[in-house]
């Protein structure tokens, strides 16, 4: 593993492997359900950033005292009865926030799957950059719950799930320009859930499209051929994604995700072009430009230059005509 990606993955045999159901946070545990607990757990690790994603199959009492300083916001991904935290009931794909240094407790009635991400309070004003809201220190000091949209909640889930796999089966580690890409992409996941259920913010000045996009152009030049997220471009240019979106539509009639999408297909082409077979491969091309679900990458890069990024690849040692005069 590189040394930005840490990873610890295991299966639960009793209730007190829940102890670390959060990485770097001690939770006292209870067991509710009858039968023996079974379930599994996975912590990843980015620098001081952690995502925890757990599964058991009998009722639990969790609680957390108030010693930890990070912020926890976490998410419900499945449950066959009810769960409650706080006085919050909660349904699948809904969000959690447990503020710094405050006391939590959640009773979870059956069979339950979640995921929970720990960072400093310091780090929201980067990691949510053009949320007015969300980038405010302030706002995640107090405990919240935000209902999740139908249909995204269910797709930001799945999407989790599948960073948190392809992450933990990952051999090839990362470096410190796709651990920021990798990390915010897994916070995305979450905020989707979060900004579905805030009002639209509609207020402020929307600059002009265009040179809106000449802006988000540039400081992509200025990044060179790393994967850049959606939220890093926010935060850099202090716009909400509402407005990224707005100008994006305008100028390219696709959004800034799609957009991005592109641009990293054309890094890889571009690095697959040059490089000889042997000195790298598709995989490790394709995770380092954010891409984590092979198959499904595949299908946009021969979607849009015509041909499998193996036979890219390949073509790297072909000469061209002029060469291939001159060697006869």
């Amino acid at each position: 593993m590189g040394k930005f990606l840490l990873v610890d993955s295991r299966k639960l045999d009793g209730f007190e492997g829940l102890h670390q159901a959060v990485h770097g946070s001690h939770v006292d545990v209870m067991q509710l359900g009858r039968g023996r607990l079974r379930g599994t757990l996975s912590h990843i690790g980015i620098g001081d950033f952690s995502l925890s994603i757990g599964s058991f199959n009998v009722g639990m009492r969790t609680q957390r005292v108030s010693s930890d300083d990070k912020l926890i916001i976490g998410m419900l991904l499945a449950a066959e009865q009810r769960v409650a935290h706080w006085s919050f009931d909660m349904q699948p794909n809904d969000v959690l926030v447990i503020p710094p240094l405050l006391e939590h407790d959640g009773v979870f009635h059956g069979a339950s799957a979640y995921a929970a991400m720990r960072l400093d309070l310091n780090d929201v004003a980067s990691l949510f950059g053009g949320e007015a809201r969300l980038s405010d220190p302030d706002t995640w000091r107090s405990r919240g719950h935000f209902r999740a949209d139908t249909a995204n909640g269910a797709i930001a889930t799945r999407r989790l799930v599948a960073i948190m796999s392809h992450l933990r089966t990952n051999e090839l580690g990362l470096t410190q320009s796709t651990a920021e890409y990798w990390k915010r992409a897994i916070v995305e996941c979450m905020a989707v859930n979060v900004m579905s259920s805030l009002p639209p913010d509609d207020s402020g000045w929307l600059p002009s499209a265009r040179r809106l996009i000449r802006r988000v152009e540039d400081y992509l030049d200025e990044t060179g051929t790393r994967p850049v997220h959606v939220s890093e471009i926010c935060a850099a240019l202090g716009v909400s994604r509402r407005t990224l979106h707005r100008a994006f539509q305008e100028v390219f009639g696709l959004g800034p995700a799609s957009f991005l999408r592109h641009k990293r297909l054309c890094a890889v082409h571009s690095i697959l072009h040059e490089s000889a077979p042997g000195s790298t491969t598709v995989a490790a091309v394709a995770m380092g430009q954010g891409f984590y679900e092979l198959g499904r990458f595949a299908q946009y890069y021969l979607a849009m230059f015509g041909e499998r990024p193996s036979q890219t690849l390949g073509l790297a040692t072909l000469p061209t005509a002029g060469e291939g005069v001159a060697r006869a």
